[in-house]
This record gives C-alpha cells, sequence and structure tokens, in this order.
C-alpha cells in the first residue's frame, strides 16, 4: 500500500430498498456466505494493504452502534448523526483522510471471480485522475462510457479536499464534473457484480457464494434436504431449502419448504 492512499468504507445507508431485512440490522451487516457485508469489504481492502485505523475508515449512522462495534479496532469508525450520503460521508473524513488519495467502496458490493479485488484502479494510478469500476451497459443512460458503476472508485485528494459533509452524493459531486473534464477513467470490471440492494440481488449474491452447491456455517443444523442454499451458524432447518437464506440462529421446520426466499428467526420469511 503506498503511503499516500487511503480506503473508506461506505456503511451508513440505511438500506430502505431491502426491508424487512433491515429493521433491526443494518444493511452493512447483513451476511453473504455467511460473512458479513462489511467483513467481505474490509477483506477486500485489506489484501491491498489497507488495515487497520490509520489505513481505512468506515462510516456508520443508521442502528451506527452496530457498525461501529462490528468494525471494532479493524477500522477509523466516522460516525454520522444522519446519513449523509456517499459523497458527504467522505466528505466528513477529509481531515483523516489528510491530503491522500482515497479508494471509496460501498459495503453492501459483492464482488467475486477475475479482479474482484480493485487492484486494478490503484495500477499506474497517476494520482490526478479519479477512476472507477465499471461494468458494460450499452444504452444505459445514467452510465460512465457504456458502463455502470460497480462498487468502488479511486478519488484524488484535489477532488476529497473539496466536499463538504452535507448530504450529497459522489456521482453528482466528483464523478460528473470529473468525467467534464476529461478525468474520469472507468476500469472495466470482468467479474460478478452485484449491489445487493433489493432482497432479489440480496439473494443473488449469497447464491452465487454458494455455487452449485450449499454452504452451512459451522455449528448449524440442516436435517432436510437443501439445494443451493445458505444456512447460518446456530441455524437449525428441519423443513427443505431451495435457493434460499437462512440467516445465524434462524429455523425452519419440518412442514416447511423455503423457495427463493430469507428466513430470519422463526417467523420473518422474505420471498423473492
Amino acid at each position: 500500500m503506498a503511503r499516500d492512499l487511503c480506503a473508506v468504507i461506505l456503511a451508513a445507508g440505511e438500506g430502505q430498498r431491502l426491508r424487512p431485512l433491515t429493521a433491526r440490522v443494518p444493511k452493512a451487516l447483513c451476511p453473504v456466505g455467511n460473512l458479513p457485508l462489511l467483513d467481505h469489504a474490509l477483506a477486500r481492502v485489506a489484501r491491498l494493504g489497507f488495515a487497520g485505523p490509520a489505513a481505512v475508515a468506515v462510516n456508520a449512522s443508521y442502528l451506527g452502534d452496530q457498525v461501529a462495534g462490528h468494525a471494532g479496532g479493524r477500522a477509523h469508525v466516522s460516525p454520522e448523526d444522519h446519513p449523509l450520503g456517499t459523497s458527504g460521508g467522505v466528505g466528513r473524513l477529509r481531515t483523516w483522510i489528510d491530503g491522500r488519495g482515497a479508494l471509496v467502496g460501498n459495503a453492501d458490493a459483492y464482488l467475486a471471480g477475475a479482479g474482484a479485488d480493485p487492484a486494478a484502479l490503484l495500477d499506474g494510478w497517476d494520482g490526478e485522475t479519479v477512476r472507477l469500476f465499471g461494468q458494460p451497459a450499452p444504452g444505459e443512460p445514467y452510465g460512465f462510457s457504456g458502463h455502470r458503476f460497480a462498487g468502488f472508485s479511486l478519488l484524488p485528494w484535489r477532488y476529497v479536499r473539496d466536499l463538504t459533509d452535507e448530504p450529497a452524493e459522489l456521482v453528482r459531486t466528483v464523478w460528473r464534473p470529473a468525467e467534464a473534464e476529461g478525468s474520469l477513467e472507468v476500469v472495466t470490471f470482468a467479474g460478478t457484480y452485484l449491489d445487493t440492494g433489493t432482497p432479489r440481488d440480496y439473494l443473488a449474491a449469497n447464491l452465487h457464494a454458494a455455487g452449485e452447491g450449499s454452504l452451512v456455517a459451522p455449528g448449524a443444523r440442516v436435517s432436510g434436504p437443501a439445494r443451493r442454499a445458505v444456512v447460518g451458524a446456530g441455524a437449525v432447518v428441519e423443513g427443505a431449502l431451495t435457493r434460499a437464506v437462512v440467516w445465524p440462529g434462524g429455523y425452519v421446520g419440518a412442514d416447511e419448504h423455503l423457495v427463493d426466499a430469507i428466513r430470519v428467526g422463526r417467523d420473518l420469511t422474505v420471498r423473492v
């Protein structure tokens, strides 16, 4: 990791589109492949050398105490009284960023496959150009050079220093202005990207993590048939699962068959 770079994981969002899954758990802590999304993001930047409170920051707002407690000493935590958006969250961290370029990732971004770690964004970077991961999306009206944003961007200090902590989005304060001045570079991400912002995409990310089989966490008990399922620690599954996710501590009764669904506890079921 270069000394003039840091990483920021944006984890303050309320996750309204993911309700009711996010009624009691922040989106950043929803498990994908039996690992909270925040852990996926922290591991991803750690593999690039960004680890510890001096090198990586996490912002937190909705159910922020849970996010802060989960991040523990692994990152600098930036609390927000209310979500400030992607731009406001980075702007609030200006003093911490302190002249460095910032690799900024969304906690809800699920990336897998070739190039899943955003090393390509750092390779040969000149420190002046805004870079972002993109996937080809011809005809996308809000895209960038025929691409849609795929979870991570790299921001030069010359843009970060002018950000405020007023609620705003990076697409308006950084990406579009950089595009207009010819300083935006889209780096194609060839792997699998899902933003996990809806129950459908959240389930899809879990099923991708499971591959063609099932993922059963240690301590879970599955006595019924499970086809392409993810079962969390401490869960008990007596019934059947088909393309389903059971959160840690969840329960599926012997008379149940969950199909294209997410189970939380004993009675919350979100069907996709």
